[in-house]
Parts: structure tokens; C-alpha cells; sequence
């Protein structure tokens, strides 16, 4: 019989922070690079060792030890020192779809320059699979895939399979069943080394019948094990019957392929399974406000940011790309596994929140300078000037909310064409004196417009036909008054052409569908109860109590304006405020929650629920009910629409005789929507908050969306949800992670007629989540308050337009407009929103497809298929 070969990779897994800060591990990093050069260099029988797959991590020891990266990029161009793809080892589920693509190109990149990437999906210890992540590798070169989590030994007995992601792209795939850091410890006695080898490789060849074997060597923070050759050479004179080398982690993964001649299983989608690895499904709600900032600097960055800069290209002007990329680096920090989960220590998070922190501010001050630059380019002849732009690739109807600086004098707000534009003053500040001393005139011979007054005013505007990924400019009419007028009183109903809402005696929302005739109850349901959990894991206490928002309002009104009409709703919910009274049925602690419920023009009723958290270790959800008796449920996932069962019937019938490390529950991920619908109609959430749902109801008819959920330790035992062992540490104290004080949530919610697809669910998600930037050209700013810039010559068209695509049912979903990083035009990605129905892809000029890495070729296409992503790479004229 041939010895079976057992390929030992050796690594290390560095967690970037986790218990312990971002700056202990750079020091420890730092250390442990300079050990690795020396120990490669020292020892030419030493072949290789991966750095974790993230180049995050050269680039960070290179800006301390510049004078070490000849040494370091000879290691990695001899594959000795392997790293890449990624940046940093992100997850894969909550994380926006740009940030997954956005994190491979600059690992990629950035380890290709230094000589050589890992074409290798190598995910030691996300928290699941995407089920769109194969298609995504085939797009950067990578074929093969080995990761720990998502699979139980049911689903796949052996370790190597077919990874066919939703659109039906493959990568051929290995799991390593227990996890990166089994053969992290040795026993180098040599009495004791062939019954510790027999013992260790026993569960292995028990899972595989290849020849080809997987032993990996390395733990967190693991050290090099500078004797490793030695000892690799002491297995194989004490096991006869195994042959042992050191190998990388892709040529086991590519020997295993050519022993299977391809002939293996092939498992679809994504992978959260959680029997022998815990995937910590309901890490999606952990430390909300974290989830909040993350989704904010997120969808400014891909739906606001980068498409305002490439309207700026088109105009002529340089492309910011190391600022753009030093922007999206601290969100690939953040979106690691234990930074998204917020499964840390809280100094850690605090870490966390600095860097969004750092990421909104850069994106908000380059958004401005870019908006800016464009705006005084533009002839003015009136002094209250305002550039509006549409960073999506359509024409736009849409309330805009903005900051301007005006005089206080009755006013009209017009367009280009001189119509007048719907408008609400939302509040306003004299700030005269303030405003005018900061005032900095460069030609003191120039006139210019010197107010009497100004106000800091909030506007909501109803802006209409906004041009197409370009702007257009809004002036002040100063000849009439046209701002509309705001009335309030305690009525309790408001309508548009879409629905009728009232609220009810028991303090819930009966909405009327006004398409269908359909009056659905009991919405808008807000459900309180305790969490045992911790940072990983929600888990109901083992006595709980459910407070709901029924009979539970104690004040109404509404207002109304040309715009829109809001209600406006105080509840005072009383809760148990701790674990403690909640197992002795006390419910004693007064939490108010105020709710807004708004109709504009549109069939999206928008909701912000503001809430005073004065309590510990509970959750919060809102409920909306159906009248679809639901076996799935749809979501967004990465470039596309994912289906899942409401339940996980099977897995919950054997999980507790088998001993999962957690329950299989069905508390999903999602992007930005779910969605339960039949044929003839359906029932969409939009969320722009935590991206975490479950369906619920003894019919699964109702859509709970997770608000919120709080715990007091990062790791706890034996909770009912996950038995056993502690994840994280469990004498390490969370109490920010209690989230007192104030939090405030928003979404959406849509009943739709027709099909699924007809309903363009992410389509609405991409507008509700856009930023319309409104830059404000009058000269009296220009100063200490905006910074002082000289006068330019204004060329610019008074509106423009880079880029108009069809964006009906039938056509491709943008998911980005960009700057090209390597070349001087623009990247449209496009993806396939819909259920198993293609999609047209646009004919544009001067345009070729690329894979996601923005330079390899791709055949050319018509249409898309479900799930299906495409990259076109357009030369500017």
C-alpha cells in the first residue's frame, strides 16, 4: 500500500485585534516578522510559511522596518514568505459587497507587487462562507478554495467538494474539520511522537480517503517554529506509514484536485453550518452601533463618494486613488471577523469606532472638496447657488435633506428651468456674526453679496429628473415664497396614493394597500426580551419575558407639509432591568421608544425608531406582519439574492443527540433587504441598521428585523443557544456593550403587487441608501468656515451627465461607478438582482468587460444570469 502523503502547512493566524488591542498586536507583529525573515533566510530546507493570507500585514511591518523590504519581497517572489489575497481576513455575510471585492484587489495587489499572492480562498476562521464567494475568486484568478467553518460532517462526510457559488461558478474547495490550529502543538519526544502522530492522524484519515492529507501547523499569534524541518524529518523516521513534507497550503488543495480527477460532490451557496465549528450566526446584532457606523461610511464610500469622484474624472480632475485607498484600508480593518462581529474587548471596539471614525471624516471632507471643486467651475450669476448631484447612473426623483446657509427672507428654490421645487425648512440657527467674521476676500476690489442675516438651516427639498451621474444647480427666488408650511395635530391617520395608515386602539399600525384593497394588522410590532448571550451569540435566558409595544403607546400626533406626512409615536414599554428581575417575572424599568412613520410620493413607508436603553442584557426587534404563510424567505447577498428556509427543520430535529456546538437556528444575514412574497404579491423590509432577520409567527408570516441586543461579558458558558465551552474570554466584562443611552434606527418597509423581480428590491435599497450631496456656491462662505480658495475660471456646463443605463425589471443592478485604479477611465460593476430571470446587460461605447481585478479580460456578454456580476472598464473620450 502507497504511504499516504501528509502536507504540513505551517502558519499563523493573526487576529488583527480581538481581546487585545490593534496596537499590542502590531508590536507583537512587528516581532514576529523580523523572527520569520531571519528564520527563512537561516534555513534554506525551510520551504515556506503563510502569513495569513493578509497583506495587510507586510504593509504594516514594512511602514516600522522599510529598510527590511528587499529581504521580505525576495521571500515572497520565491513564494517562501506566502501572503495575500486578501487585506485583511474579512467576513463574508454583512459586509457590503464593494468591501469583499474592494479587500481582495488591494491584497492581491499589494502582495503581487511585493513579488507574489496566494491564488487560494484561504479562510482560516470567518464565521461562515458566502454563497456568492466561488464566482467571486474565479474573478481574481483563484481557483481553489480551503477554509474551517460552515459544513457539518452530514452535509459532507469527506473534505473536498465542488464550491458552486449561486451563479454556478466552481472553485474546487477543502475544509479542514477542526479548524487551522490542529496541529498547532507537537510532541517532539521521540518515545512519544509516532502514538501522538497515530492519535492526531486518525480522525483525518477517518475523513478522507485521499492519499493526499492536510496537517496544519499554527495557532493565533502562533510563532515560527524555527526546528520544524527537523521534526517533519522525525516523523518520517518514526511513521513508516506516512510520508510528511512541508508543504503550502495550495499545493495540498491542487494535489488533492488531481488525485480526484475532479471527481467530488458539489455543495452550493453558502456555508453556516454550525455543528463542529460555531459560526456565531447572530454576531450579525452584536454591538449595534458599531454595525450602524459600519453600514454609514460603507454607502457613502460605494453609492456616494466614489461615483461623485468619477463625474470629477470626467471633468478633468485627478483621481485621489491613495486617499480613496487609505479610506477603504480602515474599513477593511474593521471588517475582519472579530472587528464586524464586535466580539472584542470593549477598549478594543472603541478602536473599532475610532477608525469609522477616521473613515467617515476622510470620506465626508474629499466628498466636499470634490463637490466643491466641480461647483465653482460652474457659471453663477445669483448669489445663493446650490449643486445638486445624483451619483447614480439614472434620472432621479428624490427628497433630499441638506445643510445651507441662507438669509432668512421669504424664498422659492428653482430649477435650472426655472420650476419651483417643493421645500421644508426643518430648523434654523442665526449664526450672522459667526459666519460673516470667517469671511475671507482674497480681492478685496471684487464685489461680492454680504448678507444682513444668516441662518444654518436644515432643507428638505423635493428635487425631480436629477440629470443621470452628473449634478444640476438650484438657485434662491427671492420674489416669492414658496417654502411649504407645516401643520400638526393629533390626528392619528395619514395616506398617500400607495397606502392608507391609522393607528389602532392597541397603539399597532393597520396599513391599507391601497394597489390591492389589502388592510394588514398588527404592524410595526415591537418585540422586547432578555439575551443570555454574549459577543458571539445571542441566547434566550432560560426564564424569559416578551414585552411587546401593544397597548403600550401613550402619545400620538401627526404633521404634515407639501412633502410628506409623518406620525409621530411615544411608547413607554415597561421591561425587566436586568437577567436577574427577568427570572422573577419583574418588569418594573420604564424604556421609552418614540417612532416616526412617514409617506412620501413613493410606496416605501419609512420608519426611525429612537429609543432611551437604560437596561441590561436584552434584545429588541420590530415585527411586521404578512398574510404569506412562508416557507423561505429572500435577502440580498453579495451580487445578488440568496433563499433560504424559514426553518431549519432537519438540523433541529438531530442538533442536541449530536452534539452541535450551536443551535441550528434560522436568525439570518442580509445586505439590505429580505423579502417573503408569493406570485401575486409580497412584502419587503429595507433596512439601512442591522442587517439580521428571522422569520417568525406560527405560520412564519411576520418579519422580525433585530433593532438591537445588549450582554455584559465577550464570552459566556453553557447558554442555551450554544452549549459547552465559552467563545472569546469569559472573565473579560463588555459593559459598553450594554449600549445605554440613546439609539436610533431606521428602515423601510414595502408591500409590493406582481412578482418578486417586479418589486426591484434592490433597486430601492440602492436609492434609500444613496447620499445626494448639495453643495452650496455663494461667496460669502468662502473662508475659515469651508477653508479659503482662489477664484477659478467657471467653464463648467450648468448641468451634466457622465452616464445614463436602463434600469427597468429587466435590467442589470449597478453595484459601483468608479474611478478605474490603474488606468484612466471608469469601472461599472453590474450584477443580476432578480430570482432565476436574466438580466440586460447595457451596450456602451468605448466599453469592455474585466474580471473584478479591473485588468483580465472577460468574454463578452448580453445579459446576466442570476446572481451573475460584471465589471466593464469604459475608456473616458
Amino acid at each position: 500500500m502507497n504511504k499516504k502523503t501528509v502536507h504540513v502547512y505551517t502558519h499563523t493566524h493573526w487576529d488583527q485585534e480581538w481581546y487585545f488591542t490593534t496596537s499590542r498586536s502590531r508590536i507583537y507583529l512587528f516581532s514576529h516578522i523580523k523572527n520569520v525573515l531571519r528564520v527563512l533566510e537561516d534555513n534554506p530546507d525551510f520551504p515556506s510559511y503563510l502569513l495569513d493570507a493578509q497583506s495587510s500585514l507586510i504593509e504594516s511591518y514594512l511602514q516600522w522596518a522599510p529598510e527590511d523590504r528587499d529581504r521580505l519581497h525576495h521571500l515572497i517572489a520565491e513564494q517562501r514568505l506566502i501572503t495575500g489575497p486578501w487585506y485583511t481576513q474579512t467576513d463574508q455575510l454583512v459586509i457590503h459587497q464593494e468591501s469583499v471585492v474592494r479587500n481582495l484587489y488591494y491584497g492581491q495587489r499589494i502582495a503581487a507587487e511585493a513579488g507574489h499572492s496566494l491564488p487560494l480562498g484561504y479562510v482560516p476562521d470567518c464565521f461562515g462562507q458566502g454563497g456568492n464567494m466561488p464566482q467571486i475568486y474565479r474573478q481574481f484568478g483563484i481557483r481553489h478554495a480551503l477554509f474551517w467553518r460552515g459544513i457539518a460532517d452530514n452535509t459532507l462526510h469527506e473534505t473536498e467538494f465542488l464550491w458552486q457559488g449561486d451563479n454556478g461558478d466552481k472553485v474546487f474547495a477543502v475544509q479542514m474539520p477542526w479548524g487551522y490550529h490542529y496541529g498547532g502543538l507537537i510532541d517532539e519526544t521521540p518515545a512519544t511522537m509516532k502514538a501522538f502522530l497515530d492519535e492526531k492522524m486518525a480522525p483525518i484519515e477517518a475523513r478522507s480517503t485521499r492519499q493526499h492529507l492536510l496537517y496544519p501547523h499554527g495557532f493565533d499569534q502562533a510563532p515560527v517554529r524555527e526546528n520544524l524541518p527537523e521534526l517533519v524529518r522525525s516523523f518520517n523516521e518514526c511513521d513508516s506509514a506516512r510520508h510528511y513534507q512541508i508543504s503550502s497550503p495550495l499545493e495540498f488543495v491542487q494535489a488533492v484536485e488531481n488525485e480526484s480527477g475532479g471527481e467530488v460532490r458539489v455543495l452550493q451557496g453558502e456555508l453556516t453550518e454550525g455543528k463542529h465549528s460555531r459560526v456565531h450566526k447572530t454576531i450579525f446584532s452584536c454591538r449595534a452601533d458599531l454595525k450602524l457606523l459600519n453600514n454609514e461610511v460603507e454607502a457613502l464610500l460605494v453609492n456616494t463618494l466614489e461615483p461623485v469622484l468619477a463625474i470629477g474624472r470626467g471633468l478633468g480632475h485627478d483621481y485621489p486613488s491613495r486617499i480613496v485607498a487609505d479610506i477603504w484600508k480602515l474599513m477593511f480593518y474593521n471588517a475582519a471577523h472579530d472587528s464586524i462581529g464586535g466580539c472584542n474587548s470593549d477598549d478594543t471596539n472603541r478602536d473599532i469606532a475610532f477608525r469609522y471614525k477616521q473613515a467617515r471624516d476622510l470620506a465626508t471632507n474629499l466628498l466636499e472638496s470634490a463637490t466643491r471643486q466641480i461647483s465653482i467651475r460652474i457659471p453663477r450669476d445669483r448669489d445663493y447657488s446650490f449643486t445638486v448631484f445624483n451619483p447614480l447612473p439614472n434620472p432621479v426623483t428624490q427628497q433630499i435633506t441638506f445643510e445651507a446657509w441662507l438669509p432668512g427672507l421669504p424664498f422659492t428654490l428653482r430649477d435650472t428651468d426655472g420650476n419651483a421645487l417643493p421645500c421644508v425648512i426643518e430648523e434654523q440657527e442665526d449664526l450672522t456674526q459667526y459666519v460673516l467674521n470667517q469671511t475671507i476676500r482674497l480681492n478685496l476690489g471684487k464685489p461680492y453679496h454680504r448678507p444682513e442675516k444668516v441662518f444654518r438651516t436644515r432643507l428638505t427639498v423635493a428635487a425631480r429628473d436629477l440629470p443621470a451621474l452628473g449634478y444640476t444647480r438650484w438657485h434662491l427666488d427671492f420674489s416669492a415664497d414658496g417654502i411649504s408650511s407645516r401643520q400638526v395635530d393629533a390626528g392619528t391617520v395619514i395616506e398617500n396614493a400607495a397606502y392608507h395608515i391609522e393607528v389602532e386602539s392597541n397603539g399597532l399600525l393597520a396599513i391599507t394597500h391601497k394597489a390591492s384593497g389589502k388592510r394588514y394588522q398588527r404592524q410595526m410590532l415591537l418585540v422586547e426580551n432578555g439575551d443570555d448571550g454574549d459577543s458571539y451569540n445571542y441566547s434566550p435566558p432560560r426564564q424569559d419575558m416578551f414585552i411587546t409595544s401593544e397597548n403600550a403607546l401613550v402619545q400620538a400626533s401627526r404633521q404634515q407639509d407639501d412633502l410628506r406626512q409623518t406620525l409621530h409615536l411615544e411608547y413607554l414599554l415597561s421591561v425587566p432591568a436586568s437577567l436577574e428581575e427577568r427570572a422573577q417575572g419583574i418588569a418594573s424599568s420604564p424604556m421609552k421608544v418614540a417612532a416616526t412613520v412617514t409617506l412620501q410620493d413613493d410606496d416605501l413607508i419609512r420608519f426611525r425608531v429612537d429609543v432611551e436603553n437604560d437596561v441590561l442584557s436584552h434584545r429588541l426587534c420590530v415585527h411586521f406582519a404578512t398574510d404569506i404563510l412562508a416557507n423561505v424567505s429572500c435577502a440580498d447577498q453579495l451580487f445578488g439574492v440568496v433563499t433560504r428556509p424559514v426553518q431549519l427543520s432537519n438540523a433541529l430535529a438531530v442538533w442536541e443527540e449530536e452534539n452541535w456546538h450551536e443551535k441550528p437556528i434560522a436568525i439570518e444575514p442580509m445586505q439590505s433587504y429580505v423579502n417573503l412574497h408569493d406570485d401575486q404579491h409580497g412584502f419587503t423590509l429595507h433596512t439601512n441598521g442591522v442587517r439580521e432577520y428571522e422569520i417568525v409567527g406560527d405560520g412564519f408570516d411576520t418579519i422580525a428585523v433585530t433593532l438591537f441586543r445588549t450582554f455584559g461579558y465577550m464570552g459566556k458558558e453553557n447558554l442555551l443557544y450554544r452549549p459547552g465551552r465559552a467563545s472569546g474570554e469569559s472573565v473579560i466584562a463588555t459593559p459598553d456593550a450594554q449600549l445605554l443611552g440613546s439609539l436610533s434606527f431606521s428602515f423601510g418597509w414595502r408591500i409590493h403587487s406582481g412578482s418578486f423581480n417586479q418589486g426591484q428590491h434592490a433597486r430601492v435599497s440602492k436609492q434609500l441608501l444613496t447620499t445626494f450631496p448639495v453643495y452650496q456656491d455663494s461667496d460669502f462662505l468662502n473662508g475659515r468656515l469651508r477653508f479659503c480658495l482662489n477664484d477659478e475660471v467657471r467653464d463648467y456646463p450648468e448641468t451634466l451627465s457622465l452616464l445614463t443605463l436602463p434600469h427597468g425589471e429587466n435590467d442589470a443592478l449597478v453595484s459601483t461607478v468608479k474611478c478605474a485604479e490603474q488606468e484612466e477611465g471608469y469601472i461599472v460593476r453590474l450584477y443580476n438582482p432578480n430570482l432565476e430571470q436574466a438580466v440586460s446587460l447595457p451596450d456602451l461605447a468605448n466599453a469592455r468587460p474585466v474580471m473584478l481585478d479591473e485588468r483580465t479580460p472577460m468574454p463578452v456578454r448580453q445579459q446576466l444570469q442570476q446572481n451573475d456580476v460584471q465589471t466593464l472598464y469604459i475608456t473616458r473620450d
